[in-house]
């Protein structure tokens, strides 16, 4: 009974993820995906890929924020993006360990947790913000991008007759997202979830 009660202190789970702080982060690498709101995109990442307990499963942290808008358009707000004006899209920037997970299991999954057949449209949510979208950061990153995309397209879509429409681009500037949308699902249990975030094979 003891031991039952310890074990549950010590694991007592939280609200939100925790996030490690020994690891090296010359050691880690980053990944940029955008698959409708953002808010469902990180959560169902680290729901999968949780940080803690550590050693986890290979997520160090995310951010949520925009990226792929247009140049002359800086640190965009919400409301900004949300017009369709910047053309920025809502994206997870994800910081992962390559030793625990790698970059090729993320790209799958992340086409397993959204719709990619669908241009500028998650669900309910329309607008250029909700595109699906792969921003590599390296090119060994874009290589494999495009070789998983044409993987999962004969596997998945080609046999349903769908096409997956996914752009896959360098990554540019990024910018994070107001605070309150940070882990917002966690935070806000309750909160609208785009009902494409699942697992849908």
């Amino acid at each position: 009974m003891l031991s039952r009660l310890s074990r549950f202190l010590t694991f007592r789970p939280t609200s939100y993820p925790v996030f490690s702080t020994s690891v090296d982060p010359t050691m880690t690498e980053v990944a940029v995906f955008a698959s409708g709101c953002f808010w469902g995109t990180e959560h169902i990442f680290l729901k999968h890929y949780p940080p803690n307990p550590e050693p986890g499963k290979g997520i160090v942290s995310t951010a949520v924020g925009y990226t792929g808008g247009k140049a002359d358009v800086s640190n965009p707000s919400y409301r900004q993006v949300c017009s369709g004006s910047t053309d920025h899209a809502e994206a997870v920037r994800i910081v992962f360990d390559p030793k625990v997970v790698g970059y090729e299991e993320l790209v799958e999954f992340f086409y397993r947790t959204h719709d990619p057949t669908t241009v500028n449209r998650q669900g309910g949510d329309t607008g250029t913000q909700y595109r699906s979208a792969i921003f590599t950061t390296t090119p060994e990153q874009a290589t494999i991008a495009q070789r998983v995309t044409e993987e999962v397209q004969a596997k998945h879509f080609a046999p349903k007759g769908t096409k997956i429409v996914t752009e896959i681009l360098a990554a540019g500037p990024w910018w994070n997202a107001e605070d309150y949308h940070q882990l917002y699902l966690f935070k806000n249990p309750g909160g609208y979830q785009c009902p494409t975030h699942r697992l849908h094979w």
